[in-house]
């Protein structure tokens, strides 16, 4: 159900009508309160109508380049990225599907699309459709460097599956790195670096869509919602996350054209993990991150780190289970030199690695 939005008052033109009200109620003459008075009256609606409008051209200029998309499991949103057909959305919309149906914002039939590539680990992925219209609409993506603290959003898609729907906030903060739960695609989670937090709501069925500014570019690519209980799920209302404009860009650009991605720029291992409780030597207990398997050849096998031993610090970061050692990794960057400590037969020991790149 939709529900009629609410105009608020923007904090410049409510702080405006305190000043005046106070001027009005602390006497200086009849005359000039009631210029004050009469100054205010015709400044606020400005205010209001100059943002009302702004948010209006936002969404005119933006939302065709939304759409809908029908997966096996799972309906999402995506962001048309070029004339060619090509659309980003998350990986965990798609799935483990090969083929979709994609519902543009101006046409009531679907159109048939197919994976072109997907990226669990930041959770992208790119479909196109089969037969592109002749008239799309891509977005506009913008530099996320040049995103503030305190900047309005509009966050657009198909919440619930209620197709081009908006909602708006504000950059709530930049560079957040957040994990997500484990999926059938990516057993060990996702852990994303330089997130942008933000207020404006992000429901199901939104994950995929934009997270735009008035400027009408797209700064990021709607994510996932804060969970306050994590077990039950439920959302932590106002704190939503998007994939940052510049991660989208350059990974999107991979997988169009290679298929997949060949440079994530980002630090791996070359381990996979699980969480582990491990006794000492001393007779004292440890969490850390369980060596599952190494990659051949892959820079935890060159330091000399086998199956079955358990990462419990990298560099100076204490690590005390899988899911730190994925967050951990996420500051840091391919080709750096870092000493992994880890566990093996209950003694301590340490190797120097030197940090690949995540795949």
């Amino acid at each position: 159900m939709e529900f009629p939005a609410r105009r608020l008052l923007p904090a410049v033109a409510a702080a405006a009508l305190l000043m005046l009200s106070a001027c009005t109620s602390s006497g200086g003459g009849g005359s000039a309160a009631s210029s004050a008075q009469a100054g205010g009256a015709a400044a606020s609606p400005t205010v209001v109508n100059d943002l009302q409008t702004d948010y209006e051209n936002t969404v005119k200029a933006v939302l065709p380049s939304i759409v809908q998309i029908n997966a096996e499991n799972s309906l999402g949103t995506g962001i048309v990225y070029d004339t060619k057909g090509d659309i980003v959305t998350n990986a965990h919309v798609v799935g483990t599907a090969t083929s979709f149906q994609v519902l543009l914002s101006d046409q009531s039939n679907a159109l048939a699309a197919t994976l072109v590539a997907s990226y669990p680990a930041n959770d992208l992925a790119v479909i196109k459709l089969t037969k592109p219209p002749a008239k799309l609409t891509p977005a506009v993506f913008g530099d996320t460097s040049q995103v503030s603290v305190g900047q309005i959003v509009l966050a657009m898609g198909s919440p619930l599956g209620l197709s081009s729907s908006v909602t708006q906030g504000i950059v709530s903060a930049t560079g957040r790195t957040v994990s997500e739960a484990k999926s059938e695609e990516n057993p060990q989670g996702t852990t994303i670096p330089n997130m942008v937090q933000t207020s404006a709501a992000i429901n199901p069925g939104n994950s995929g869509g934009a997270l735009v500014n008035l400027s009408n570019q797209v700064i990021g690519v709607n994510t996932l919602a804060a969970v306050s209980n994590s077990e039950s799920g439920a959302q932590a209302p106002g704190i939503g996350f998007a994939i940052p404009s510049s991660s989208v860009t350059n990974l999107a650009d991979q997988m169009i054209k290679y298929g997949k991605v060949v440079d994530s720029g980002r630090a791996a291992l070359g381990v996979t993990v699980r969480t582990v409780l491990v006794t000492n030597s001393n007779g004292s207990q440890t969490s850390g991150a369980g060596v599952v398997s190494v990659t051949s050849g892959g820079p935890a096998d060159k330091g000399g780190i086998q199956s079955g031993d358990v990462i419990t610090k990298l560099a100076d970061t204490p690590i005390d289970s899988s899911q730190a050692l994925s967050t951990a990794l996420a500051t840091l960057k391919p080709g750096q030199q870092v000493t992994v400590t880890y566990l093996r037969d209950g003694a301590s020991r340490t190797a120097k690695v030197t940090l690949g790149t995540l795949s």
